[in-house]
């Protein structure tokens, strides 16, 4: 394979793994945005923009993203103990019965796919296989690996997936019109680099898990009256 023909592969990999296409059910989610907008504090295209940089700075940047990071090495170094240990780590700090019920969903999804489509060798499947529960850092760092996704770009697009995901909700849920959910994701272009070069750099003594407004809006919504989706 010439090294033009490998980078157009490692392309589609990642452009296959960040797909909202993607059979793991992101779509039925808001990780907390719809809660957000019951309460008032999301009711247009700005406070939505708001919501969602605030998300990525403060709680995907400093707990979600280094984990995956973390969780990558270790999958591509073959440390298999300390991916279950990071693993059973990152499922404990989900800040509500919701968030842990989503990761644990999406994250058993996609391990079946990638079980499904044989990616990566027999021993880090058999380790995929015997993670139960497991979350979506730790499936997701094992399919990159898998379709040779650098480390940098795996963060990246891990982080722009949510951000997508989290517009798809906020055109439902507020609503928003089409061009106000696309300037939202073409503001995150600018942050989405720097916040991920600082996860990657996050080492585990430096993650932090709090995000006591997420959890408190979170709770709330396992009780909403009416939702559209089931966090």
């Amino acid at each position: 394979m010439t090294p033009t023909v490998t980078g157009i592969r490692k392309l589609l990999g990642l452009l296959h793994l960040a797909s909202p296409a993607l059979p793991i059910g992101a779509f039925s989610y808001s990780q907390g945005l719809e809660g957000a907008v019951d309460a008032g504090l999301i009711h247009d295209g700005a406070s939505a923009q708001a919501w969602v940089q605030s998300g990525l700075e403060h709680v995907l940047a400093t707990n979600e993203l280094p984990m995956l990071a973390i969780l990558y090495r270790d999958w591509e170094g073959r440390n298999l103990s300390e991916v279950d240990w990071s693993n059973t780590w990152f499922l404990a700090s989900r800040e509500s019965s919701e968030l842990r019920q989503e990761t644990e969903q999406m994250g058993w999804s996609l391990a079946q796919l990638a079980l499904s489509l044989q990616w990566h060798d027999a021993e880090r499947q058999t380790t995929l296989r015997s993670l139960k529960p497991i979350c979506l850092p730790t499936a997701f760092a094992y399919a990159a690996g898998a379709l040779r996704i650098d480390l940098e770009s795996c963060v990246a697009a891990y982080a722009f997936s949510w951000i997508e995901n989290q517009v798809a909700a906020a055109l439902k849920a507020v609503p928003l019109g089409q061009i106000a959910g696309q300037k939202i994701l073409f503001a995150m272009h600018m942050i989405v680099p720097t916040v991920a070069l600082r996860a990657i750099d996050t080492t585990a003594d430096h993650i932090s898990t709090f995000a006591p407004h997420l959890g408190i809006l979170s709770a709330r919504h396992a009780n909403q009256y009416s939702r559209l989706f089931r966090s």
